[in-house]
């Protein structure tokens, strides 16, 4: 009598996501053969959840956070280095193209001259706050209608129901995660993807992050 062959290796099967995501699609099931009859049940086997779900994390992952169109420019004022350095650095992974001004003057006179399509105004600045900016932004016929995002780290109310009042379209308290970012951006998107005023809606109300 011949002794039974020696079983084949099996390979250990790892269950992270991220192993599932290197090997997919080669962890696929083979297909089966009529030498196999055990491998057409394994075929028509009902994926692990998490397999199901490969596909539809890397589409979100293809998805760039409050997508606009490619080049939309959005002019950051504000005199931190720090705070400038990450908002260009989240704004420019997303194909926005990003113009800095650090007080309150050189940013209207970079507006006034070449209109962004969003602005991240911070309230309190070197010489001309914020708030007269804002004013001034909104007098301006080239600039009453671009979108106006202030940023402050008070945390007065106040501020931010200032800000509305003389025509914010949104406001952010600093610290503030990239998440939220981009989740204000999209408040202000139309379904072609660019930027307008608000219409309506409390500036600063809790925002749904934007899926990455």
């Amino acid at each position: 009598m011949f002794g039974k062959a020696p079983a084949a290796p099996t390979t250990a099967r790892s269950s992270s996501v991220a192993d599932l995501l290197d090997g997919w699609p080669d962890t696929a099931a083979a297909p089966a053969t009529d030498e196999s009859p055990a491998a057409d049940t394994a075929a028509t086997t009902e994926l692990p959840a998490v397999e199901r779900d490969i596909p539809r994390f890397r589409e979100r992952r293809r998805q760039p956070r409050g997508s606009v169109p490619d080049g939309t420019r959005v002019l950051i004022v504000d005199d931190s280095q720090t705070l400038v350095a990450m908002l260009r650095k989240m704004l420019d992974q997303n194909s926005y193209e990003t113009i800095v001004a650090t007080d309150a003057e050189t940013a209207l006179a970079s507006a006034f001259d070449d209109p962004p399509d969003l602005i991240f105004l911070d309230i309190v600045l070197p010489g001309m706050n914020g708030f007269e900016a804002l004013r001034r932004l909104r007098r301006d016929p080239r600039t009453k209608e671009v979108p106006v995002i202030m940023i402050s780290g008070n945390e007065q109310a106040v501020e931010q129901f200032y800000a509305q009042r003389i025509g914010a379209d949104d406001f952010m308290k600093k610290p503030f995660a990239r998440s939220e970012v981009f989740a204000r951006i999209e408040g202000l998107r139309d379904e072609a993807g660019f930027l307008h005023r608000r219409t309506s809606g409390k500036i600063g109300a809790p925002v749904t992050p934007v899926a990455e």
